[in-house]
């Protein structure tokens, strides 16, 4: 019987996962997640060596919102240190923000503030 290329394949196990990968990259956990999440705000806030372009607060603004929503939809699921490490970054992250938009002459809430209308 011929397959109809507009077809989606039926899931299978073996295409619930992707196949491990000898790159060199460590296995994807809830931290390693959470580290890459902050590389990408610094990145666009300008504070990494592979910041390549100018800084985007839009877009670093949006990633720590991100770690933010993430924080609450996952509080009391995470092990203490899970939850140590989503805490210290996004409480860096926040200040560097803070930082870099009172730098650039914008106002002073922090993320988490400004979305839930807080002062």
């Amino acid at each position: 019987m011929a397959r109809d290329p507009d077809k989606e394949p039926e899931p299978t196990a073996e295409h619930d996962e992707l196949p491990p990968e000898a790159d060199g990259y460590p296995p994807i956990d809830f931290t390693t997640f959470v580290l890459s999440m902050s590389t990408s705000a610094m990145i666009h806030l300008g504070e990494h060596p592979e910041a390549h372009e100018a800084q985007d607060l839009a877009l670093a603004r949006q990633t720590i919102d991100v770690l933010g929503v993430l924080e609450e939809k996952t509080r009391g699921n995470l092990s203490g240190e899970e939850e140590r490490i989503l805490q210290q970054v996004l409480f860096d992250l926040r200040m560097r923000y803070l930082a870099k938009l009172k730098a650039a002459g914008g106002g002073g809430k922090a993320p988490e503030q400004e979305q839930k209308g807080g002062s």
